[in-house]
Formats: C-alpha cells, sequence, structure tokens
C-alpha cells in the first residue's frame, strides 16, 4: 500500500475548512452538555486536519495528535473529571486495536493512524466504538471497489489513506455517537 493518493482525492484547504466548521456548527446545536460541545468542537478540528494531511502526505503527524491527545486530557480533567479515566480507557483500547495491525502489517497501517485512533477515543470515550466500526467499515468497502475496479493483483497494491475513514466515523460519533450506542444496547 505505497501509491501515492491520486490528485482527485485532494481536499482542498477551504473546503476542509467549511466542512470543520460544519461539523463544529452541527456539534454545537446537538449536544447540550459544554464538555460534550467542546470535546466534539476540538476533535472535528483535528479529524478534517489529519484528513487533509493524509490525503497529501499519507502521514499524520505527530505535531498534530500529540497536542491533540494532551488537549483532550486536559479538557476531560477541567469539563468532566469523573469521565478521565473512561477516555483514557478508550482512547487506550482504539489506539491498540490497531496497533495490533500496524505490527502485523506495517505497510498496509502506519503509526499516525494508530495514534488517531486513541486520540479518537481520548475525545470520544465510548463513542469511539462506533466511530471505529464506521471508519473501518468504509474503508474495507472502498478497498473492495478499488479491487474490483483494478483486479485483485492491482488492487491490493493501491493504498488508501485511513484517516479519511476514520474521520468519518469520528464525525458520525461526534453527532450520534451515545444515541447509535444506546440503540445498539437496546437491540
Amino acid at each position: 500500500m505505497s501509491s501515492q493518493p491520486s490528485e482527485s482525492l485532494r481536499l482542498p484547504r477551504l473546503d476542509a475548512a467549511f466542512l470543520a466548521l460544519a461539523l463544529v456548527l452541527a456539534d454545537f446545536a446537538i449536544h447540550h452538555s459544554t464538555a460534550q460541545k467542546v470535546l466534539g468542537a476540538f476533535l472535528a478540528i483535528v479529524l478534517v486536519t489529519a484528513t487533509v494531511i493524509d490525503l497529501k502526505r499519507r502521514k499524520i503527524p505527530n505535531w498534530l495528535t500529540f497536542p491533540a491527545a494532551v488537549l483532550a486530557v486536559c479538557l476531560g480533567l477541567a469539563l468532566h473529571p469523573s469521565g478521565l479515566l473512561d477516555q483514557v480507557l478508550a482512547g487506550l483500547a482504539a489506539g491498540g486495536f490497531l496497533f495490533v495491525f500496524a505490527i502485523i502489517y506495517p505497510k498496509g497501517l502506519g503509526m499516525g493512524d494508530v495514534k488517531l485512533a486513541l486520540v479518537m477515543g481520548l475525545y470520544l470515550s465510548g463513542s469511539v466504538a462506533v466511530a471505529m466500526v464506521i471508519g473501518l467499515v468504509c474503508s474495507a468497502i472502498a478497498g473492495l471497489f478499488v479491487i474490483g475496479k483494478h483486479g485483485l493483483a492491482e488492487g491490493r497494491k493501491i493504498g488508501l489513506p485511513l484517516a479519511p475513514f476514520l474521520a468519518l466515523g469520528g464525525a458520525v460519533a461526534i453527532l450520534a455517537g451515545p444515541e447509535i450506542l444506546h440503540w445498539y444496547n437496546q437491540h
């Protein structure tokens, strides 16, 4: 999975800024608690930034994930200290899950993806499960489309950046993660 993304995969910066703004505004409109609003808004910005960078450079830089992780912990301490343990456990679970795959197949999954999953868990707590399922299922579907278009031998060589799919899952989790988990637990 080492090929560069095609030009059509690039997300212009202005489009990314509008996307981040729309997600932040939707987050503010939907959530009632200050903690959810603030954590969701910052995560939205991180996810859009990670997507733009991953589409362009095929890397998610530490200068994005490390401060985002520290900020998530600080926000958790300030806004919802009783939920901090859940944040940390969710971050470790999401990052740990992808870490296993990064170790097994490092050409297919980078450590930036692992760190982004960890950051998502720190912001989303239990809703990170929703983000991971949606993101990974969507990336698998995209991979099947690539294989369908190019054939198995060539399709397997075409790399797809994971951050856009994780960001999609993260956006759904920001806006409806607790509701999806509640619905899932009822069925």
